[in-house]
């Protein structure tokens, strides 16, 4: 299955690879450059269908964990002060995205969404201290039964140039939902309530919707 944001670019990506194909078959002999062609063709194709996938997930639905929003690895886990919304201390997970990993963002949490807000900016790598602050990034505020209100906000990376979130203020959701999309490489930090236990490692790869990033 593939995600909605990708059916443009992967009907271009089709015409493209057939096109090239085409014309590869027509102007050049059965020889090394010709299959090279094809081949190259092939891989970007694949890259291009691979990254729009959309595995189906499962959530817990368990009021008392939080689910990672992303697939990818986590590269922060540290207390901080949040000055957007909370203006207080909390304890901020930061997954990162590579290009090759499944990009759709999903609730970490069910309830009602209280804070949705797109900020445009930079796009500095994704790790970059800064990235977080001053990258085009959404920010989304989602008030849950057992931890109250927890923040993720998707960053654009270097690659990312579009950034997609279906949050809207005042909606419901469920743990699991579908909650946006980032196009390439890209990271998503999740803001906790001091005093949450964390239930991952640096370095850890989860997956969007099934790994469990907290509990209470």
């Amino acid at each position: 299955m593939f995600h909605k944001e990708g059916s443009k670019i992967i009907i271009i990506a089709l015409g493209l690879f057939t096109v090239g194909l085409l014309t590869a078959n027509r102007f050049l002999e059965k020889g090394w450059l010709f299959y090279v062609i094809v081949a190259t063709l092939i891989v970007l194709l694949i890259l291009v269908l691979q990254f729009f996938r959309n595995p189906s997930r499962i959530a817990p639905n368990d009021n008392g964990v939080i689910v990672s929003p992303v697939d990818g690895k986590v590269v922060v886990i540290e207390e901080v002060f949040e000055k957007e919304y909370f203006k207080d201390k909390r304890l901020q997970v930061s997954v990162f995205m590579s290009p090759l990993n499944v990009h759709v963002t999903r609730y970490p949490g069910g309830g009602k969404v209280t804070y949705s807000k797109y900020h445009p900016g930079k796009y500095l790598v994704a790790w970059h201290p800064k990235a977080s602050e001053e990258n085009e990034r959404t920010t989304v505020v989602v008030n849950t039964e057992k931890f109250g209100e927890v923040m993720y906000r998707q960053i654009a990376g270097a690659l990312a140039k579009r950034i997609v979130n279906y949050a809207e203020e005042g909606g419901e959701v469920t743990q699991g939902g579908e909650s946006g999309f980032i196009k390439f490489g890209s990271r998503v930090d999740i803001y906790l309530p001091l005093g949450t236990n964390i239930a991952v490692d640096l370095n850890q790869k989860v997956k969007g919707a099934s790994s469990i990033i907290a509990t209470l």
